[in-house]
């Protein structure tokens, strides 16, 4: 099985720290998890079609109640990139254009 490269935003290391500390240890566990199984059973992908993505690059969601994951996977380069953690409701994928912008930089 490949490892991938568990690449994280700035911006996600931020808001990881606001978390309450049980919260903190299960997405610290689950960023782990995802460089050996970047698309866990209880994943989803986005439907991004409408949006310019990069060739093999796949957006997906993992939910941890009440919060959302928002990341990228890509498995000819081998690296999940984390894009976002966010808080649902009232997050609805608003900001998901200017996330994935970021994958084209």
């Amino acid at each position: 099985m490949t490892a991938y490269e568990v690449l994280i935003e700035f911006e996600v290391h931020h808001a990881r720290k606001r978390l309450p500390g049980s919260v903190r240890q299960q997405i610290r566990r689950l960023f782990d998890d995802l460089a050996s199984n970047p698309r866990p059973s209880h994943s989803q992908a986005i439907d991004i079609a409408q949006w310019e993505v990069p060739p093999g690059v796949e957006v997906r969601r993992l939910r941890l109640v009440p919060w959302r994951i928002i990341y990228a996977v890509n498995d000819q380069e081998a690296w999940v990139w984390i894009l976002a953690i966010r808080r649902r409701p009232p997050y609805n994928y608003e900001d998901l254009p200017d996330l994935i912008a970021r994958i084209q930089r």
